[in-house]
């Protein structure tokens, strides 16, 4: 059950652009870009499209957050038709959301399903019976509710993850995802456990709560519950379950419920990922962001003050438009400040049909440079975190390669003799780490008896 890609949207995820292949024999291939809803999403088009026998089809999901990603898809899809021109090519995602005809247009694509339709077991029936439409796409604005669907087990990941919201009703102005999700629609609680004690009865030993504005969940349901409270549900409601973990937070939306979970649940893994997106109060305003840079340090210094072995990360976007070189540097004093060791960093670029399109552009060289500091100051921070770390007790959940996540995020690789089976827990202490290396320090673990 597990990792994903980021690409979700620059307010909830994300990670970095790349994609993920479910490639297995005898069965439909899912190409897979973007956040981890989409591996949610991915997962469920799997069984679809498994069921209904579609076995000489590869799907591409799509993201539409950078444009970087969707040239990616392009090339993706243009390479499989190439080496493999009997293969079905069916296109996806947010990005056949927002702009199906240009997906269509490609002499590669045979059908363009949208972001409603492709979570429907029918869309892919049909598909098998031809029946389907060259471009089935519907105003996803109009879609209000979040279908309850169940996945039992994830075949390519160590970690489970479940949609429990979808889509956002906020407008930042860099960001075109709400036009490919719609507005935001929340799982309603009980379905939420059943899914997780589901996952946990199939093995599953980490779940992952994903959604596009993850904080908003429950504010269309009776009673507008907060997400604090669901987490305290979950953990409750399934003992059973040993890790617990959630994807992107936004810092103006982190609720009392929420600051208990952490400081009370020990399951509830000690990593947030904040949207944070810039160290600049003027350009946060200009992004319409609802937070500013000292709300992000404030919520850092009580996240550490109620869960000490807390780690955090962020999304962070350079060279937005009329970002100055001060607005830069607050935005490396503010990585310092809240000590952020988790980055996933975007370079800007436009997204037509978003007000920042219409703004003063930074230079393109800026953007490069800004880019590379920002990671290059997330790096220093996270090898802190991996120093403080050394020799000290911790807990891994396996992955493949004897690599995985230890409770706090940091990834490591497990030395041992012998291949560890995947998808198990142990107890590991780290012992080596590359300080010297220019991109994320490699992190050596051992096996504590």
């Amino acid at each position: 059950m597990f990792h994903i890609v980021f690409l979700g949207r620059l307010r909830t995820h994300s990670y970095s652009q790349a994609r993920y292949e479910f490639m297995t024999s005898n069965r439909p291939t899912i190409s897979t870009f973007g956040c981890r809803l989409n591996i949610w999403e991915s997962e469920l088009i799997r069984q679809y499209a498994t069921d209904a026998s579609l076995n000489n089809t590869v799907i591409f999901n799509t993201c539409a957050v950078t444009s970087e990603a969707e040239k990616q898809a392009r090339q993706a899809i243009r390479k499989t038709k190439r080496e493999q021109p009997e293969k079905q090519i069916i296109v996806t995602g947010c990005a056949a959301q927002i702009n199906p005809e240009k997906w269509l247009q490609m002499t590669e694509v045979d059908h363009v399903i949208g972001n409603h339709e492709k979570l429907l077991e029918d869309s892919w029936q049909r598909l098998k019976n031809t029946e389907l439409l060259p471009m089935e796409v519907s105003d996803i604005s109009e879609i209000r509710e979040t279908a309850a669907h169940m996945i039992d087990s994830f075949e390519e990941h160590t970690r489970g993850f479940l949609q429990i919201q979808q889509g956002c009703n906020h407008r930042c102005s860099f960001c075109i995802i709400p036009y490919g999700r719609g507005q935001s629609r929340s799982v309603a609680a009980g379905q939420v456990v059943e899914s997780v004690r589901t996952l946990c009865a199939n093995g599953t030993k980490e779940v992952v709560l994903s959604g596009i504005d993850l904080t908003s969940w429950g504010q269309d349901l009776p009673g507008s519950p907060k997400l604090g409270w669901l987490v305290l549900q979950v953990l409750k409601e399934v003992p059973e379950l040993p890790r617990l973990r959630l994807s992107s937070i936004d810092p103006a939306e982190f609720d009392h419920f929420l600051m208990t979970a952490f400081e009370t649940e020990p399951r509830l893994m000690p990593h947030v990922h904040l949207s944070v997106q810039h160290g600049d109060d003027i350009i946060l305003k200009r992004m319409k962001r609802r937070h500013l840079a000292r709300d992000v340090v404030r919520l850092s210094k009580e996240l550490r003050k109620r869960r000490p072995d807390i780690l955090l990360g962020a999304d962070l976007i350079a060279g937005f438009p009329t970002e100055t070189e001060q607005a830069h540097k607050a935005t490396l004093a503010l990585i310092e400040q809240a000590e952020l060791s988790h980055l996933h960093v975007f370079s800007y670029s436009d997204r037509e049909g978003t007000p920042a399109v219409k703004m003063p552009k930074t230079d393109h060289a800026d953007i490069r440079r800004r880019a590379s500091e920002l990671r290059d100051a997330g790096r220093k921070q996270y090898q802190k975190v991996v120093l403080c770390h050394v020799n000290k007790p911790d807990e891994i959940l396996l992955e493949k390669s004897n690599q995985g996540y230890l409770r706090n995020f940091i990834r490591v690789n497990v030395s041992h003799d012998e291949l560890l089976p995947s998808g198990h827990i142990h107890k590991v202490k780290i012992t080596h780490t590359d300080l010297n290396s220019k991109n994320t320090p490699s992190v050596i673990a051992e096996l504590v008896e």
